[in-house]
């Protein structure tokens, strides 16, 4: 039997307030207001009356024998988003399949490093005799190409990419569009202005994948709603994940421009933009995790209404636990809503039971596809 992805689905809310279950792309014809927010929305979609949630179906693994290493993005264990994540993913395996903790090893990256040193760090576990391996992010595309044919006996996962033709190595993708979807849903309802901004670390197509959702829920949610964007860096400069600095810089400009809900695809440089949002008395969506409930932004975190979810660390799991017991064909093609691989969360009570409703609604369409997200701006 196929595992199921584990994940906590959000518990589905009946609405007594709308009257259509069947909003096309365009989020139907009928406006309503809400109030506090200067925005017309589109008549939304009901609830579901049902939990959405995935079956689980996992069996015990023994990895007490087993070897595994994560070689990290940059920013690292700390970065309070994507590399934080793995990082849950892989100690959770190690703490379900009985892994000793000297047969675990983390490395990480430097900003803007060229090739050799992450095809050296791939080898140095691969050849230290750790197996399996999870790359943290595309930007081990290339080594892999390059390191997994030297090892093929070494299973390695791979955060965001595929390499194509070497079979030891193991896409982890996800549909970054459609949480983001959900995030421009709630910004849209939690917009005073119906002006909403959308901060990305880098230019690249990964990236804009969040800016596609993202706009595609808002003007779906609020068709006339304005909206405005920042790139910390260009393509091919990766230090806009990691730079604090410029991503409250950038958020200072957004909101200068009107925006008063601002949401960060940036890595590290997200804790710079909460700092903002926090400083201008506006509101934040938080990406990947929840990151309401991050140590690291503990200072700022009142700001955060809600996250979009890329379940990294479901992903992570998932691959070590695969791998583990030889069923990596068990893995789903590319993680979803559906699989429980995207989602959101609402901590700090910010979304009521009606926008909540509003947004298992929107979901719903897209896990049923009778709306299909936008993977390219």
């Amino acid at each position: 039997m196929r595992r199921r992805i584990r994940g906590t689905a959000v518990a589905a809310i009946a609405l007594t307030m709308v009257v259509s279950a069947c909003a096309k792309d365009n989020g139907g014809t009928n406006a309503t207001t809400r109030t506090g927010s200067a925005c017309e929305f589109a008549t939304p979609p009901a609830a579901p009356t049902t939990s959405q949630a995935a079956a689980t179906d996992s069996k015990k693994v023994d990895g007490s024998a087993l070897k595994i290493g994560l070689a990290y993005d940059i920013g690292g264990r700390g970065d309070a988003s994507f590399n934080d994540l793995a990082a849950a993913g892989f100690d959770k395996a190690i703490a379900d399949m009985g892994v000793k903790k000297e047969n675990t090893r983390e490395l990480s990256a430097a900003p803007n490093e060229d090739e050799t040193a992450k095809q050296t760090r791939l080898r140095q576990l691969a050849s230290e005799g750790f197996n399996p391996i999870v790359g943290v992010g595309f930007a081990y595309t290339e080594s892999l190409k390059v390191v997994a044919p030297e090892f093929p006996n070494v299973q390695f996962g791979l955060v965001d990419s595929a390499v194509e033709g070497v079979s030891n190595v193991t896409p982890l993708v996800f549909a970054e569009q459609e949480g983001a979807f959900l995030a421009g849903v709630i910004a849209a309802y939690q917009s005073k202005k119906c002006h909403i901004g959308f901060i990305g670390g880098v230019d690249i197509p990964l990236i804009q994948k969040f800016e596609a959702g993202y706009v595609q829920g808002a003007k779906t949610a609020a068709p006339k709603i304005a909206f405005d964007k920042k790139y910390i860096t260009p393509a091919g400069d990766f230090t806009g994940f990691q730079d604090p600095p410029k991503g409250q810089e950038a958020a200072k400009g957004l909101i200068d421009k009107g925006a008063d809900v601002v949401y960060p695809a940036a890595g590290a440089s997200g804790i710079g933009v909460f700092a903002a949002v926090k400083q201008a008395g506006v509101l934040a969506i938080g990406c990947d995790a929840d990151q309401y409930n991050q140590p690291s932004l503990a200072a700022n975190r009142d700001v955060i209404a809600a996250s979009s979810l890329k379940r990294v660390d479901v992903a992570v799991y998932d691959f070590f636990h695969a791998a583990a017991g030889n069923d990596l064909a068990s893995l789903p093609k590319v993680f979803d809503l559906k699989s429980n691989g995207m989602g959101y969360a609402t901590s700090g009570g910010k979304v009521d039971a009606t926008l909540q409703g509003i947004v298992e609604g929107y979901k719903a369409q897209i896990i049923e596809g009778k709306i299909k997200v936008n993977d390219k701006v």
